[in-house]
């Protein structure tokens, strides 16, 4: 940047947060950073440098540019990977062809969800089912596979590779057999036609799940049609109202979000079909035992039997909690004293609100943006001597003028890579909090230098005021720490390949270190270090923060039978067809796992968006926990600070997988 912008930039920043931080002047440079509020950049005259820093992408049309380049770098690797003698370079080749069409892919995946344009959408919609297409036909490429064969079967070569690099290369055969490799030529192509078409179903059901539904005005009462947004003589509802305390208001949502959609109902249908019926053509029994060959778990039965026990051990506690609930909506309206799924979420908070005195609004002054970003970057700087700091970013290098970058830095290590914070809610913004990996990290044969990272955390804050900075509820600062968790995942797994780079790893590991952030975010050795008062700077007291750490054992076991419903839930649909429809399944497995009435004439199931990310996977969330719990035993209760046991636990791969 030119001297003259940079010192403009400087001077807008400076005067920024002087409004916001009147009365407190401690805030760390990264605090200051996401507790003040930007104004609209004057970059005029600046070069775009495309989203991200990619040139191409300065405008829509560059992801059709970026796209070409890739495929033709693609070309020249797949020949060289087929020519090359067995050793090291073949697996280099992979990894290398991986990453080029990776880089494109993974971009045009995060913008076709979150970029504000439809035109960027489109495109990057439209490169991620072309890039896909490749990649498929790839994976059921033989010459290709033979290359890889031809190293792995020779006794002598493969004795020759080093730890890392023939794993990777088993990882990559481990592709081709679940895609088909081993069929004959009218088999794969079957197989082949089967991926692109799962491309298409899975991304029009992902967009299609998030859209609101709508119903006239006049259908609702209307003291509630203020509590929705409007759109013309209609009311649009895109979510469950779940912590509102008007009962009425809960069950209007419930029933109008989930009211089932015929085309999204029948989506869902064919791609289940089709997941199972490119399951039995490669050779599995059902779509869950193809996707969970390569998981900790093995198999869909060892699964079930994870998710049946659990059940069994919650039951009584899990009794007593809906009972508690019951006896507080009876408390609150004895006209209504039946405990329905609309519920669930606002009376478990009530009670813990109440027996704990713990409403959001009491600590969310304490816990400013700000503040929590400032506790992660001194957090990450005593386990891992790792500094999280604040870059402008370059024009159109980002998609909102809100997002902020990160860069994070090593003390001897140097940089590590960048995080794009997309934290504050967007109109047609999905309301997710989530993390996209944009490029792995890597070591460059071809320019001996380590290709950094780069990922984005997508939040749905609330924007800064002119009065005050972003402030946090507790369950929105976990949800920070989660997916901060993700990010140095991504940061510290300093890999030599970008195949098995940071949470590219099996699933149900890949939730293991976000997990263990949430451990960090309850402790007041690390809570009291940042969470002060963002107008007088007062510590959060311990006792409120005694209090919230109690008040998560109240309903936990309900809160854990809801999560144990959706992964059976996601278990059956990718088992053996039922000659059923997913909604008759859904009552079922609700009835049996969760306990709370089917509502009539709803289906949840077409809100479930993890069955395209997490397909039969989705019980990685409760496996992950309960070794995300060992690990936080086993290295950090007594000393959440121990900075011997964070490099431990970096280099075994429990934070970040082994260094280079």
């Amino acid at each position: 940047m030119p001297a003259s912008p940079r010192l403009l930039h400087l001077v807008k920043y400076r005067s920024l947060w002087t409004h916001v931080r009147r009365k407190v002047t401690t805030w760390s440079p990264v605090g200051a950073a996401f507790n003040a509020k930007p104004l609209r950049r004057l970059d005029l005259f600046d070069k775009n440098v495309g989203l991200f820093g990619v040139p191409e992408l300065s405008c829509p049309e560059g992801f059709q540019a970026a796209t070409q380049t890739a495929l033709k770098n693609t070309e020249l690797l797949l020949h060289r990977a087929c020519s090359c003698s067995p050793g090291v370079e073949t697996v280099e080749c992979f990894d290398q062809l991986s990453d080029g069409l990776c880089k494109v892919a993974d971009l045009a995946d995060f913008i076709k969800v979150a970029h504000p344009d439809p035109a960027y959408r489109d495109a990057a919609e439209k490169t991620c089912i072309e890039i896909g297409t490749v990649v498929e036909k790839l994976n059921t490429n033989v010459e290709l596979c033979k290359s890889l064969k031809n190293l792995l079967v020779n006794p002598k070569v493969a004795a020759e590779l080093d730890p890392d690099t023939k794993r990777v290369a088993e990882l990559f055969m481990f592709d081709f057999e679940i895609s088909g490799i081993h069929l004959d030529d009218k088999l794969r192509k079957q197989a082949v036609a089967l991926h692109i078409k799962l491309l298409d179903l899975n991304n029009e059901f992902l967009i299609s799940s998030h859209v609101p539904n709508r119903i006239a005005k006049s259908a609702i009462p209307e003291h509630l049609r203020v509590h929705f947004g409007s759109e013309g003589s209609f009311i649009q509802i895109g979510g469950l109202h779940a912590d509102s305390p008007d009962d009425l208001l809960r069950e209007v949502a419930y029933r109008i979000y989930l009211y089932p959609n015929a085309d999204l109902m029948e989506c869902l249908e064919e791609l289940l079909k089709c997941r199972y019926k490119l399951a039995k053509l490669v050779g599995y029994d059902s779509y869950g035992h193809r996707a969970l060959k390569g998981t900790m778990a093995k198999n869909p039965e060892t699964v079930m039997s994870f998710l049946q026990l659990l059940t069994e051990k919650l039951s009584q506690r899990t009794a007593k909690d809906f009972q508690m609930m019951r006896d507080m909506k009876k408390k609150l309206n004895p006209r209504n004293a039946e405990l329905m799924p609309w519920d669930h979420p606002f009376l478990s908070g009530l009670l813990r609100a109440e027996r704990y005195n713990i409403e959001p609004s009491l600590y969310s002054p304490y816990l400013s943006l700000g503040a929590c970003m400032e506790g992660l970057n001194n957090l990450f700087s005593q386990l891992y001597g790792v500094s999280l700091m604040s870059e402008h970013p370059g024009a159109g290098e980002v998609w909102s003028d809100d997002v902020r970058k990160l860069a994070v830095v090593h003390e001897t290590e140097g940089l590590l890579g960048y995080i794009y914070c997309d934290f504050f809610h967007r109109r047609d913004k999905p309301h997710q909090d989530c993390h996209f990996t944009i490029r792995g990290g890597r070591w460059c044969q071809e320019t001996d230098q380590y290709q950094l990272p780069v990922v984005v955390l997508m939040l749905s804050l609330p924007h800064p005021t002119k009065s005050a900075p972003t402030l946090l509820t507790p369950g929105m600062m976990e949800n920070l720490f989660h997916e901060m968790g993700h990010a140095m995942h991504s940061m510290l797994g300093r890999t030599r390949y970008q195949h098995v780079t940071g949470t590219r790893c099996a699933t149900d590991f890949a939730e293991v270190p976000s997990i263990l952030m949430e451990y960090f975010a309850t402790d007041y050795r690390v809570i009291s270090q940042f969470a002060r008062h963002y107008e007088t700077g007062q510590p959060l007291p311990e006792s409120m923060v005694a209090r919230l750490c109690e008040s998560k054992k109240v309903c936990g076991a309900a809160d854990t039978q809801l999560q144990i419903f959706y992964a059976v839930l996601d278990q059956i649909y990718h088992g053996k067809p039922q000659n059923r429809s997913t909604t008759e399944i859904l009552k079922e497995m609700q009835e049996k796992f969760y306990g709370l009435p089917y509502i009539p004439n709803t289906a949840w199931q077409l809100r479930f968006s993890h069955l395209i990310g997490y397909g039969a996977k989705y019980y990685s969330y409760l496996m992950s926990r309960a070794v995300a719990s060992m690990v936080w035993k086993q290295c950090f209760v007594q000393d959440p600070l121990n900075r011997h046991a964070a490099e431990t636990a970096r280099h075994r791969g429990l934070c970040g997988r082994p260094g280079v």
